[in-house]
């Protein structure tokens, strides 16, 4: 195991012509194109990033299995966080199937974008997510703060199940630390207060702050983070291709490796690489 190999924990691939992404349409122009892993591959060079998790960007079966095929003929790709119906009779049957393959890490069911805000406590089926338990599969939680209550009362349900909290719960940056803060903070030490003691992507965070931004403007949030869930719950990811409509990856990059530039060796060794390895069993 090389404790020194970077890893981009959630980044994406997409093609626009295979029809289920939904939410990405032409007036997404930086977005609106084919984006793989040769398109990547110069960005990760450049910042010492040897492998990537490539998360799910449609609600289907078959862009998990894009995904997944995509993954099976490209090394830099160690893991795919795919998306299942959990709310199916068909969950239980995906599950399996996907956990045959070894690079299939996890799920997301993409909690933003649905309409109730409270389907996580109440939808799933609980053999679906007994199955991802048992086979040792991850769940991203892709959520804003409103969905904190929810997301605690169905990891409360399932004490076992492995959660990581994409983007740092979103927080509304653009909006200023003193209009934004709040109730973001406080979602924040109560998921990480959680006993199963869930991950943290530091990631998305230039994605939901102004044009223009700096370190100083991501500094409270990434501070936050890092206070709560310190280092060794912390993971980096890029939100590559998102990441296009408000900065780069080299920039991302550069940020936050300056904003955790006070860890110690062992703690920036965490944050870019050791926890997303560990947490799914890269």
């Amino acid at each position: 195991m090389n404790v020194d190999e970077r890893i981009d924990a959630h980044q994406h691939y997409w093609d626009p012509a295979r029809g289920d992404y939904g939410w990405l349409s032409p007036d997404l122009e930086p977005l609106y194109r084919v984006f793989g892993p040769n398109d990547l591959a110069p960005l990760r060079h450049g910042t010492g990033i040897a492998r990537t998790v490539v998360v799910q960007a449609a609600p289907t079966v078959d862009e998990t299995r894009y995904l997944l095929k995509l993954a099976q003929d490209d090394d830099s790709i160690a893991g795919v966080v795919g998306w299942v119906p959990l709310d199916s009779v068909d969950a239980v049957d995906l599950i399996e199937e996907f956990s045959r393959d070894s690079k299939f890490k996890g799920v997301r069911p993409m909690l933003q974008d649905l309409p109730d805000d409270t389907w996580i406590a109440h939808v799933p089926r609980p053999e679906a997510i007994e199955r991802l338990i048992e086979h040792d599969l991850a769940f991203d939680a892709l959520i804003f703060a409103r969905h904190v209550p929810s997301l605690i009362e169905f990891a409360r349900r399932y004490p076992t199940l492995r959660i990581v909290i994409d983007h740092g719960a979103k927080p509304p940056i653009r909006d200023g630390v003193d209009a934004a803060w709040q109730p973001w903070a406080d979602g924040i030490a109560q998921l990480a207060a959680l006993p199963q003691k869930p991950l943290c992507k530091l990631s998305g965070l230039a994605t939901e702050a102004a044009k223009g931004w700096t370190d100083a403007t991501l500094q409270p949030y990434a501070a936050h983070l890092i206070a709560h869930f310190g280092p060794e719950r912390l993971m980096w990811g890029s939100d590559w291709p998102v990441l296009n409509l408000n900065g780069g990856y080299t920039d991302w990059h550069a940020t936050a490796t300056r904003l955790t530039a006070h860890l110690d060796k062992a703690g920036q060794q965490a944050i870019f690489g050791a926890n997303a390895r560990a947490f799914y069993r890269l």
